[in-house]
């Protein structure tokens, strides 16, 4: 009995086995409790900023994220197949089947079923809206499934409510789809009684460049002149010149109006007319043939550029050129009938360039049938001053031209702007304006003809 006793005490004692005491702090129960405490305070702590943190998956990618939601989808499918099956190798823990993602991006936004065991996360992706609830979410910003609208009938129904809910986003997604899933015939028909869906599809298909569904429909509409003019536009898109000639040629016998079949032949006379200049003026300046091109080297080309630029290149580097060459001038004045007015204000900006005052003088000098000459300016004086000023004309030239301003309030301005003082001294003096004559004289130079003019006049007054 006291060995049986004895062998209890020391069973209880040894190191191997130890006794419950509720006082011991070590015991693995209490370390148990302790753990658990910790965690739900931590959890505590985090539930209240959940949230201002991302969530992470076990890869560090964010929940929700594009990337997360493409391996969830890829997974989808492995994770069910593989749930049913026993796992090589052996383990003394139950693998966990991995949760699977509830949607997918093909889901999101191609409208496809999700798998039937999985549970739905919202009512957002329903196949069941009718058009105008479907319509009503689209303008929400919501992601709704076009796919449902299978028949003709529903497909239209949603067309007509995105019009009557005139929001132009809308009625161009709905297009989108309707020019994806019926054929051409039926949109084109179906569109011709629906105006506003037509215009939206027709600006549209210009924005994103479909050129040829355009066309079609163009054509089917009976709009010819659009049909030319939406051709025409395709000249934009060809970088080698021979070919956008040839274009414009076979542009020229499109059913354009009269008014726009003179600007296409013009376009293709002048870019031929460029591509013969350019051709000759590029062997010039390679040669060195001619001064004018060695003193002002050309800077860029002169193909495709606007006819008034055309004009201005031809007056910088062919003005003297006899009118029966295609770079004269003269002869782009009169094959595409360019007014005079714009065509002294091209001619002048370029001679003053040059600061070749002589064929400004006679730019602007004109001999009636008697065979008196004076000075006209079909764009006004005042213009041909300050033309002349910004390509520093001398004040002898600058004061010619002034004189001819008839408004005397402008002349006078000018006059004084740029130091014209014998132009003011002798409008002064036409005006008798004694008081403006000797205000006048103190803004001169001392001792300079000016003064003695000034004087003089105001002795004989």
């Amino acid at each position: 009995m006291s060995r049986a006793r004895a062998d209890e005490e020391e069973y209880w004692h040894s190191s191997k086995f130890r006794a419950f005491t509720f006082d011991d702090e070590d015991d693995e129960l209490s370390q148990l409790k302790e753990s658990k405490r910790a965690v739900n305070s931590l959890r505590d702590i985090v539930d209240d900023d959940d949230d201002d943190l991302e969530k992470v998956s076990w890869s560090g990618e964010p929940v929700g994220s594009i990337s997360w939601s493409i391996k969830e989808t890829a997974s989808s499918s492995s994770s069910l197949e593989g749930r049913d099956q026993p796992q090589k190798g052996s383990s003394s823990y139950a693998a966990l089947p991995k949760q699977v993602s509830s949607y997918s991006l093909s889901n999101l936004f191609k409208g496809r079923n999700r798998l039937p065991s999985l549970p739905s996360l919202s009512d957002d992706y329903s196949n069941d809206w009718s058009p105008r609830d479907t319509v009503r979410r689209m303008q929400r910003g919501k992601v709704c499934s076009l796919e449902r609208f299978r028949s003709l009938q529903d497909k239209l129904m949603l067309l007509d409510e995105a019009v009557a809910g005139h929001d132009g986003n809308v009625i161009t997604a709905v297009l989108i789809f309707l020019k994806r899933t019926l054929r051409r015939e039926v949109l084109f028909r179906e569109l011709e009684v629906r105006q506003v869906a037509l215009c939206h599809l027709i600006h549209f298909l210009k924005e994103t460049g479909e050129q040829k569904l355009l066309l079609d429909l163009l054509r089917f509409l009976d709009r010819t002149e659009e049909v030319a003019l939406s051709q025409y536009r395709e000249h934009l898109n060809i970088q080698d010149v021979e070919k956008k000639r040839e274009f414009l040629k076979g542009c020229i016998g499109l059913p354009f109006s009269a008014e726009d079949i003179s600007h296409i032949q013009d376009h293709y006379t002048l870019l031929e007319r460029q591509i013969i200049i350019e051709a000759n003026d590029r062997h010039l300046a390679m040669a060195g043939q001619s001064e004018i091109f060695r003193k002002y080297p050309r800077k860029a080309s002169i193909l495709n550029m606007p006819l008034v630029t055309t004009l201005f290149y031809s007056c910088f580097y062919h003005y003297t050129e006899a009118e029966g060459t295609f770079s004269s001038p003269t002869n782009l004045k009169k094959t595409f009938k360019i007014p005079d007015k714009q065509y002294v204000l091209t001619a002048l900006a370029a001679r003053a360039k040059l600061r070749a005052w002589e064929d400004v003088d006679a730019l602007l000098t004109t001999k009636n049938w008697l065979g008196y000459t004076k000075k006209k300016a079909p764009i006004g004086f005042h213009r041909v001053v300050e033309i002349l000023q910004r390509n520093n004309a001398p004040v002898q030239v600058l004061q010619e031209y002034v004189r001819l301003v008839e408004d005397v309030e402008t002349r006078l301005n000018l006059a004084t702007k740029y130091k014209c003082h014998d132009v003011v001294i002798d409008t002064y003096r036409d005006l008798k304006d004694r008081i403006q004559l000797m205000a006048y004289k103190c803004k001169v130079e001392r001792g300079s003809a000016e003064e003695e003019k000034i004087n003089s006049l105001l002795s004989n007054m």
